[in-house]
């Protein structure tokens, strides 16, 4: 199977691994994106983040683990990633996964119809070390997202963008999922300190 190619194309393979009467891991949808590629892998974890899931205590900080493994695997430039068995064993309660998923498929079609790629470095070869640190932060701050409301989210957007960015080749898209983040992260400054 190839990798997807768009974000309904990703929602449709989460779907599909998220069949209502039984649970599902997380390597089961990692498998249905795409196990070869870090884009679909990090906009499936934003989705996630982005979903009723993240309100589970122990979510966010699990969603930071990935992330660091997957980012420091994209900053070596690993052809494809690994993660422990005891990630990809993890279950994930398929009806919050599918009310996250119905929740973006009207917004899919729309965002598919923007994206191409342009600006191709910025997510291609050197972009790709920007991107990878800047998950290696999100990551690293995952944790103490457990305590500020909607931080989660805000991440899991972040992420999503970056992942989609990856897949449409879109640099452009890229670069705005930067100010967003840095946006985000200086709010959070602010208002925490």
């Amino acid at each position: 199977m190839s990798d997807p190619a768009n974000l309904q194309q990703v929602l449709d393979r989460i779907s599909q691994s998220a069949v209502r009467d039984r649970q599902v891991t997380f390597g089961d949808v990692i498998d249905t994106v795409g196990s070869r590629s870090f884009g679909p892998v990090l906009m499936t974890i934003g989705i996630l983040l982005l979903s009723p899931i993240s309100g589970i205590p122990g979510v966010p900080t699990l969603s930071g683990l990935l992330i660091l493994f997957i980012a420091v695997q994209i900053l070596v430039l690993q052809e494809g990633f690994w993660l422990p068995a005891w990630i990809m064993e993890r279950h994930l309660p398929s009806d919050k996964l599918l009310k996250g998923i119905r929740f973006l498929e009207p917004a899919a079609t729309f965002i598919d119809a923007r994206l191409h790629p342009r600006l191709v470095l910025v997510v291609r070869g050197p972009g790709s070390y920007l991107l990878g640190g800047i998950c290696v932060a999100i990551a690293c701050a995952m944790p103490l997202m457990e305590i500020i409301p909607f931080s989660a989210t805000a991440a899991g957007f972040a992420l999503a963008v970056f992942g989609l960015a990856m897949i449409s080749l879109d640099g452009l898209l890229a670069l705005l999922g930067m100010l967003f983040t840095g946006s985000v992260a200086t709010m959070i400054l602010v208002n925490v300190l």
